[in-house]
């Protein structure tokens, strides 16, 4: 009969850390994803925001020395990712292509100017930074005119901003359901085990000597959780690069170990807060009141 009651208290115990393992692994999975979607928005914004070309058309007399001289000193600029010269022959060329004639023929002579592309790295594509920048520039004394695309620039940090914005508020939801569910498979867990709490606590244990088992306990099954949402994350991945692979999930190692290493955090601080706070709860109760 006692083999028989220890084989069913045994089982039982065995299912509710099944149970703990999986909810945990379950909402460690989804704020996986989300880590993943909110790091690679802001990869994705970037890349756009670094497709945004500033224009300096120069003055006709400006030599090609001086032309070499400028853009060296604005390839050393912060604010620079990338900086092409476009000789005006080169502009008239692409505008043949783009409109599918040769305007020359009409005008005679090339109105376009020669210019400098410059690409500006993604922190500096919003409205207030270009407005500066192409200030500066209109001051240069080879620079005709400034040039850019400025309701796309507009455009474009509004949307990245409202996206930014929800993407927050949901990654907030998430975390406090997150908080809810594993701390709430816990201290189920940990409810089962009530009596055993307070006769370790009637035989003269302290707190911390009774709460020290359970916590390592539960970071245990936490990390296992942790492992199993990367693995299931990481099969996911897979797929994912697999169809979408311009997406460069698998190649993008900081995004993974932050996504990773994240998840690992999660499950470590919640399961130990909420273990404490758990044991502590029936440290405190009276014996009387276990039962209910």
């Amino acid at each position: 009969m006692t083999t028989s009651f220890d084989s069913f208290q045994k089982r039982r115990l065995q299912s509710s850390y099944v149970s703990v393992v999986v909810s945990i692994a379950l909402v460690l999975f989804m704020i996986g994803v989300l880590g993943l979607v909110l790091l690679k928005s802001t990869k994705v914004a970037n890349h756009f925001k670094e497709k945004v070309v500033m224009t300096l058309f120069l003055k006709d007399e400006v030599t090609d020395e001086s032309v070499k001289k400028l853009k060296e000193s604005i390839q050393k600029e912060a604010f620079v990712n990338k900086v092409i010269y476009i000789p005006k022959e080169e502009a008239a060329k692409e505008y043949k292509k783009d409109l599918g004639e040769d305007f020359l023929q009409f005008l005679g002579d090339n109105p376009l100017k020669n210019g400098v592309d410059i690409y500006l790295k993604a922190d500096y594509v919003t409205p207030e930074k270009m407005t500066e920048l192409e200030e500066a520039f209109e001051k240069n004394k080879f620079v005709a005119e400034v040039n850019y695309d400025k309701p796309l620039v507009q455009l474009l940090t509004k949307n990245i901003q409202r996206i930014s914005f929800w993407l927050l508020v949901l990654s907030g939801f998430f975390g406090l359901v997150a908080i809810i569910l594993i701390n709430s498979s816990i201290r189920l867990s940990i409810y089962s085990k009530r009596f055993n709490i307070k006769t370790m606590q009637m035989v003269g244990a302290t707190k911390s000597f009774i709460r020290k088992p359970f916590i390592w306990q539960s970071i245990r099954l936490g990390l296992l959780g942790a492992f199993i949402a990367i693995s299931g994350l990481a099969v996911l991945i897979y797929y994912v690069d697999k169809y979408i692979p311009s997406l460069e999930l698998f190649t993008d190692y900081v995004a993974l170990g932050y996504v990773a290493g994240g998840i690992v955090l999660i499950a470590f601080f919640i399961t130990w807060i909420s273990t404490f706070f758990a044991t502590q709860r029936f440290l405190n109760l009276q014996t009387n009141d276990l039962y209910y």
